[in-house]
């Protein structure tokens, strides 16, 4: 049985940082392409950053580009993201995400999900 495990969000100030923690297990992970996905009240979800299996590339949205960085530790079967320079628009909750496919953008392509953690930008 594959879980995805979020942790780490939280309430922050406007121009504050945050680092998500995602850990997996029932899968080999190193196998899968990981991602990061959010969803505000009222929207769709949307992209924000993904990584290879080797942890080699990486692709963010445009949005998040220059302020987020994702990593991974294969050795614990585990994936990141460091979100700095948070705006009140940063305010969803946030989703990791497996896929056996690196930069795709699409939700339908992704395998397996995490039950999100909520991440709230204060100004």
């Amino acid at each position: 049985q594959v879980q995805l495990v979020e942790s780490g969000g939280g309430l922050v100030q406007d121009g504050g940082s945050l680092r998500l923690s995602c850990a997996a297990s029932g899968l080999t992970f190193s196998s899968y392409a990981m991602a990061w996905f959010r969803q505000a009240p009222g929207k769709e979800r949307e992209f924000v950053a993904a990584i290879n299996g080797r942890g080699d590339l990486t692709y963010y949205a445009d949005s998040v580009k220059g302020r987020f960085t994702i990593s991974r530790a294969n050795a614990k079967n585990t994936v990141y993201l460091q979100m700095s320079s948070l705006k009140p628009e940063d305010t969803a909750v946030y989703y990791c995400a497996a896929a056996t496919t690196f930069r795709t953008v699409r939700p339908g392509n992704y395998k397996y999900w995490g039950q999100g953690t909520q991440v709230t930008v204060s100004s």
